[in-house]
């Protein structure tokens, strides 16, 4: 893949290299210039006025709508904008979720997930007497399908899971988990913000019936994110919020909701982010092209295993052979150093990681440390920060 990181004035206006693109991503100028024209040029609330600077800011706003959702294999009236992934999750726990569940019933999760995907449902369980089940991971970090294929049974009414963990990077297969779900009549939520920045995701393909990420950790803005939500699903949900934009007739006492999407996203639209997650789909499709993004990818971080391997002192953590052929990002310790430390070291020689549990804390346990390191990837990382990483670390000793 060229080399495009000449795109992105942050990292050309500094010396060291960002390794920590999982947590988020640098903005090429192409976002920036987007989100400034969305200001200067067409600012306006869309779907309100029928002035001209309105009509363009409500194009703008909708062709983001139908990019997005040809970006994940979705209809436009199935993509709902919301400020980022947890408020995504935590739109289906408590718009859906809570009218579903009850005593009984159980939410099956993994044991990968973020705190954003556990969270939200240790309080539904506690509010409906839902019980949560979880998916254990074998010894190499991989999920357990066989584990799953019995966890997942008709008390099952809804399985929440990370399409690839944020800590170790597995890859978790939820086509088949869907498939398993759909087959006892339960609903599947997928937390796909560490796979739709780096590969190519088909909802229609994966069949889950609701899925998530944020704009940010794929040259985004903050404050962005798409929730989907399969279109035979809308009905049984409830709006999070009401207000503006959400409603088609209001009296003293009732009122009528708008159909989809307009009556999930009540309130004046985010526009300039919505305008920068296009710009930012636009690009990655042009520049950073999925095929040749995985093998980028791929090949950085197979170099940083096996640099890191090399170091009887450190200790590389993951479905390490996996990681080898479709990963972004290394997590690993240092022996005798606590995560912060080995940061503030690695900070000080030019590197930028990740350290600590990556608000996955009972997954830190089960792998047996507090805090560790993550060094991860993306469409303008090179192999000349990945040789620096190695040698700061290298130097450590």
């Amino acid at each position: 893949m060229k080399n495009i990181k000449k795109d992105f004035p942050l990292l050309m206006a500094q010396e060291s290299s960002y390794l920590d693109s999982a947590s988020t991503t640098q903005k090429p100028q192409h976002v920036i210039d987007a989100v400034v024209n969305s200001y200067t040029k067409y600012n306006a609330n869309p779907g309100r006025g029928i002035y001209d600077l309105a009509e363009q800011a409500t194009k703008e706003y909708e062709d983001a709508r139908k990019a997005v959702a040809e970006f994940i294999g979705a209809q436009p009236s199935e993509i709902i904008f919301v400020r980022g992934a947890t408020e995504g999750i935590n739109y289906i726990a408590h718009g859906w979720a809570r009218d579903h569940l009850k005593k009984g019933d159980e939410i099956v999760l993994s044991q990968l997930e973020h705190h954003a995907n556990l969270l939200p449902w240790q309080r539904i369980a506690k509010e409906t007497g839902a019980e949560l089940v979880f998916i254990p991971i074998l010894q190499n970090g991989m999920l357990d399908m066989k584990a799953a294929e019995k966890l997942i049974t008709p008390n099952t009414k809804l399985v929440a899971i990370t399409h690839e963990s944020n800590v170790i990077g597995t890859p978790v297969d939820v086509t088949a988990i869907t498939k398993r779900a759909h087959a006892v009549g339960a609903r599947v939520l997928v937390d796909a913000c560490q796979s739709v920045p780096h590969k190519k995701v088909d909802v229609k393909k994966i069949g889950c019936d609701f899925l998530t990420f944020s704009g940010h950790k794929m040259l985004g803005p903050t404050g962005i994110g798409v929730l989907y939500i399969k279109k035979d699903v809308q009905d049984e949900m409830q709006p999070l919020s009401l207000g503006g934009g959400s409603v088609r007739e209001v009296a003293w006492n009732s009122h009528t909701l708008a159909d989809a999407p307009e009556k999930f996203e009540a309130g004046s639209p985010s526009l300039a982010q919505v305008v920068g997650l296009h710009a930012a789909v636009n690009y990655l499709q042009k520049n950073a092209p999925f095929d040749q993004l995985k093998q980028h990818e791929a090949d950085l971080t197979a170099y940083a295993i096996s640099e890191l391997e090399k170091l009887p002192y450190v200790k590389v953590y993951g479905p390490l052979e996996i990681l080898k052929k479709e990963g972004h990002s290394v997590t690993f310790t240092v022996d005798g150093m606590h995560a912060h430390d080995v940061a503030a070291y690695l900070n000080q020689q030019g590197v930028q990681v990740r350290a600590g549990h990556f608000c996955a804390q009972p997954l830190a346990r089960l792998l047996g440390y507090d805090a560790a390191i993550r060094a991860s990837f993306y469409c303008y990382t090179q192999k000349k920060d990945i040789e620096k990483l190695v040698a700061a670390i290298q130097s450590i000793r």
